[in-house]
């Protein structure tokens, strides 16, 4: 009779397990499902003249909404982090100093990119957080064009400067620019993705209308992120690598101390003895206590990686603060 009564509970469960998949899995279609309905009406009220952007956008939301619906856990299983190879991290004073015929070559295959999506009023301030007067009556954005302005001038290239705009931004920052147009810098502007905010309970979109302006606060820009789907979208990819370029410098605007580096340049396109060429290089500082929240870079899957503590299990959080285990901080 207790066998029989166990292997009835061990069933009973096994069942039970089942049902819940098969709950979860039928409600996340039906989320899904729903969702497309909502996103193509907010489509047919787009406005006319952006509804081919509306509709790359809005696809990628649903990319990201199927991405939210799917991934239930942490993006990295903790006990398959590996130490960083030899190599991964070099000393900055290790790098060579390239030559000024090479500097101008170099420079040619480069364009900077800022972030410039995000408002001022974690300051105090109005519109974007670009015009924000920082010293001698200059703005972030001025010093910024400054800067490459100057680089321009000193080895006689053209180094164009991106904003990566948002909605939030963009209108200000194309009346703002036009003060440039005298100064040796090329300038474009992109916008950033305007995703629909979704409803905690319904997981359905806030807004009625795709005509953004009219609710504004029922939209958001996504993470940063984002950037490389959207300068895909822009056209601008297409453009700068049929010129020639083959790297982008990118920061946020407010990062005055993000200035062309010439030697990590020379790392990127000139790497000598080592085998291949890098695809992507990150700054990095000693991890320290006062930074144990900052990124790191981990070895993962046989690829270099960066974690951020929200990527962390929540178990394994002071494991992560650990400046011993921990050595370098991406901020």
């Amino acid at each position: 009779i207790i066998l029989l009564l166990l292997l009835f509970q061990v069933r009973g469960h096994a069942r039970a397990g089942s049902e819940t998949t098969q709950f979860i899995e039928a409600t996340k279609r039906d989320a899904l499902n729903n969702l497309r309905r909502e996103m193509e009406k907010l489509l047919d009220s787009t406005e006319p003249h952006k509804s081919q952007e509306a509709t790359k956008e809005f696809e990628g939301f649903q990319r990201l909404f199927r991405r939210f619906l799917d991934e239930t856990g942490p993006s990295v299983e903790w006990d398959r982090i590996e130490k960083l190879p030899p190599g991964a991290v070099r000393n900055y004073d290790s790098l060579e100093t390239p030559s000024k015929e090479l500097v101008t070559q170099m420079l040619n295959k480069l364009i900077v990119v800022k972030l410039n999506g995000g408002l001022g009023t974690s300051m105090g301030c109005h519109g974007p957080k670009s015009v924000i007067t920082v010293r001698s009556d200059l703005t972030f954005l001025d010093l910024t064009v400054q800067q490459i302005d100057h680089l321009n001038k000193t080895y006689n290239v053209n180094v164009p400067l991106v904003l990566m705009n948002s909605f939030n931004t963009d209108e200000d920052t194309e009346k703002i620019i036009r003060k440039y147009k005298n100064l040796n810098v090329e300038i474009h502007t992109f916008n950033q993705s305007c995703f629909p905010r979704i409803s905690r309970d319904s997981l359905l979109p806030v807004a009625k209308s795709g005509k953004v302006h009219e609710n504004i606060e029922a939209w958001y820009p996504p993470g940063h992120g984002d950037f490389y789907e959207s300068f895909k979208n822009s056209g601008l990819l297409d453009k700068y690598i049929k010129d020639g370029r083959q790297y982008l410098f990118l920061s946020n605007i407010d990062n005055l101390g993000a200035t062309v580096d010439l030697n990590i340049l020379n790392l990127l396109l000139n790497p000598n003895k080592e085998n291949a060429q890098h695809e992507f290089v990150m700054e990095v500082t000693d991890k320290t206590r006062a930074d144990v929240k900052g990124g790191t870079l981990i070895q993962y899957e046989g690829k270099l990686r960066l974690l951020e503590i929200a990527q962390v299990p929540k178990e394994h959080v002071d494991d992560f603060k650990s400046i011993k285990t921990f050595k370098f901080s991406t901020r």
